[in-house]
């Protein structure tokens, strides 16, 4: 393919060929230094790989090895950029903290500035925290190094023979001026703007050989400061001289599937995006992550983006018909009667339907629910010509309560929940409502003789997307007994999830009809 490793290994043998002629030299004894260097000083930290040499795979010494053995006429380091694109538990973060150590402590550069750097402190220090682990492991390392901050709160790592440090970055931080020798920027397909990047980019001119050592996973906007980097990759590392993309000092390797594999059905595909299966990334991992792929639609785009380095849209369907449709149980509210239940309350715009969601907990960690709907009736029949959706038929069957006037009239819906609650005789232990109108629905509950306890919910990524784990959960598990509901299973049938760059979800409307 165009944006693969093999890509970037044709190109090292093109330049072992005509590099000289445009002053380039391979210094493969020099790679090797810094090969070793890993192997000899470095430790890994987490889990089954606690305190083990960082031993290199093949691929990580074709970049370790290509950063640091190719140069210039002038002996200095050919490459000053470098992006590098893998799916997720390839050991990314370990790879760059090795990176900036190797720039802190064998490069020769005296008051190097190393920084891991993100668009926020905590997500820069995911990355430096590695490189602290390797330096605690590492009794040679810890006698050279000097640390400012205790434990997990530590922020700097010092080198006094060379005047040199390392530690994390951001761009809201505030910190005017950096002059990296070496930056490493983890998950930049997170990054909404350049900021990051320019900053780095600004304060390594006057340093002899920088690096800027990008690395991370496939993202979702195609307009992103990433994806710009991904696109100026693909055309670098295939360009010759002269051809448009064409530079000699930007390193890149991009871990992608081939046109026409298939990471869904064809397991031998899955390596090329994750180079280090077997290693730091199991394929019983990568099995249950392609089985919750095929069951929940919206974890698809998750799931090629994050584990196989597809560039997906950042919406999508959320559910398949089948775990939906094993979920559904013949309506039966009397046998519910005398339980607990949370409410949720999704209130509509003027033409919409408006829902009241029951899900009543079991003694086995699942439970039941059902989902009431009203709709104003005056518009019924425009909307369900608009929609192509049997509104009129649902109406006439009891799914739907059609409420006189051209909008709901709330007062309506607080009768309604308050006689289903008292025929049912049910407790309600929480109401969460989405903030959209709940002021007038607060007004028409002030109003009756009823009352509910409501809490907010957010709409946002933060509050949904831990639900949305939790219901899918429950029903690819066979614990929801969803009560039958035609209008539910269409609203089901028509959600879509979006994406935010982190991999947390949110239902959205933005294109579905109705509702």
């Amino acid at each position: 393919g165009s944006a693969t490793p093999i890509a970037a290994c044709a190109r090292h043998l093109r330049d072992l060929d005509d590099g000289p002629t445009r002053g380039l030299r391979w210094n493969a004894e020099l790679a090797q230094y810094y090969i070793a260097f890993f192997d000899h000083f470095l430790r890994l930290n987490g889990g089954e790989h606690e305190g083990r040499p960082f031993v290199l795979e093949p691929w990580q010494q074709f970049i370790v090895g290509s950063l640091f053995g190719w140069q210039k006429a002038n002996g200095k380091r050919r490459f000053t950029h470098a992006f590098v694109e893998i799916g997720k538990g390839n050991g990314k973060s370990p790879l760059a903290a090795g990176v900036g150590l190797a720039g802190l402590l064998i490069d020769g550069e005296p008051r190097a500035e190393i920084y891991a750097a993100a668009t926020k402190k905590d997500q820069a220090m995911i990355l430096f925290r590695d490189a602290v682990a390797m330096v605690d492991q590492s009794p040679l390392l810890a006698s050279r190094i000097l640390r400012s901050g205790v434990a997990e709160k530590c922020w700097n790592l010092s080198y006094p023979a060379l005047g040199s440090f390392f530690r994390p970055i951001s761009s809201d931080d505030g910190q005017s001026g950096p002059r990296p020798h070496i930056s490493l920027v983890d998950e930049v397909h997170e990054h909404k703007t350049a900021a990051v990047l320019d900053m780095l980019e600004a304060g390594q001119k006057g340093r002899a050989q920088p690096i800027l050592f990008m690395i991370t996973n496939s993202g979702t906007d195609r307009t992103s400061v990433c994806y710009a980097q991904h696109e100026g990759g693909v055309r670098c590392v295939n360009a010759r001289p002269g051809e448009d993309g064409f530079d000699d000092s930007l390193f890149v390797y991009i871990c992608a599937l081939d046109e026409g594999d298939d990471w869904m059905r064809d397991p031998a595909c899955w390596v090329k995006a994750n180079p280090n299966l077997g290693v730091s990334i199991q394929p019983e991992y990568l099995e249950r992550q392609v089985l919750k792929a095929r069951n929940i639609p919206s974890k698809q785009n998750t799931v090629a983006r994050l584990n196989f380095c597809v560039w997906t849209d950042a919406e999508q369907a959320w559910i398949g018909s089948e775990p939906w449709l094993r979920a559904e149980v013949p309506a039966d509210l009397a046998s519910l009667s005398g339980r607990t239940a949370y409410l949720g309350i999704d209130l509509s715009k003027r033409r919409d339907l408006t829902a009241a969601a029951y899900f009543l907990p079991d003694d086995d960690g699942g439970g039941d629910a059902f989902v009431t709907f009203w709709s104003p009736d005056d518009t019924l029949r425009e909307r369900a010509d608009m929609d192509r959706v049997p509104y009129l038929q649902w109406r006439d069957a009891g799914h739907l309560a059609a409420v006189p006037g051209a909008s709901i009239d709330y007062a309506h819906v607080v009768r309604d929940i308050a006689e289903m609650v008292e025929r049912l005789d049910l407790h309600i232990e929480a109401a969460p409502f989405d903030r959209w109108r709940i002021d007038e629905f607060r007004k028409a509950l002030d109003a009756s003789d009823f009352d509910l306890p409501l809490q907010p919910f957010g709409q946002g990524f933060k509050d949904m997307s831990p639900a949305i784990d939790r219901l899918e959960n429950l029903l690819l598990n066979g614990k929801l007994r969803v009560h039958r509901n035609p209008v539910l299973r269409w609203n089901a049938a028509s959600v879509v999830t979006e994406e935010d760059p982190a991999g947390n979800r949110k239902f959205t409307k933005r294109k579905a009809t109705g509702r």
